[in-house]
């Protein structure tokens, strides 16, 4: 990839193109017998996005790629939250972009952004049956932590609840 690559926060005006990236990963998920998500929470992705949580890669003017980050998941990482890591959450990748491993910038992106804010280490889940994913994302430095069911609870979208996920860290 030798276009330049931004990454900003997303505006309100940037989620119908981010929804429809999520019913693509959705289809491209079911196509390929991965994990599907039961949906997902829109009113998530509104938030995120409200409070400046919600970033966007920006290559040749489209986005490339989205992705929410958060401060303390104690529904899911439980008596291991301790303050000291960045949550990446959300993620989703423009089919255009499939294959550039634009993760990697995320990655980079986000070990800034944690070092800025005193944080150690960058966290985050994934299906616990998509060994494919937890290959990938282990290729750029993450460790498994755990196995997890996430509880029922209103706390997490809907498409969250009751999903067996593995937990990976990241130090920086």
């Amino acid at each position: 990839m030798t276009s330049p690559v931004k990454i900003v926060p997303t505006t309100t005006d940037d989620l119908p193109f981010i929804y429809n990236l999520f019913d693509l990963s959705i289809e491209y998920q079911e196509q390929k017998g991965f994990p599907v998500w039961r949906g997902y929470d829109k009113s998530s992705l509104l938030n995120d996005a409200h409070h400046g949580n919600q970033y966007k890669i920006i290559v040749d003017n489209e986005i490339a790629m989205a992705f929410s980050v958060c401060y303390s998941d104690t529904v899911i990482w439980r008596e291991m939250e301790n303050g000291t890591s960045v949550y990446l959450h959300r993620i989703v990748v423009n089919p255009i972009f499939k294959g550039q491993k634009l993760f990697g910038k995320v990655l980079r992106w986000t070990t800034d952004h944690a070092r800025a804010k005193g944080l150690s280490s960058i966290r985050m889940d994934t299906w616990d049956n998509n060994p494919t994913l937890i290959d990938y994302y282990l290729s750029f430095g993450f460790r498994l932590i755990g196995h997890f069911v996430t509880p029922d609870t209103p706390e997490l979208p809907a498409h969250n609840r009751k999903l067996p996920i593995v937990l990976m860290e990241k130090k920086i």
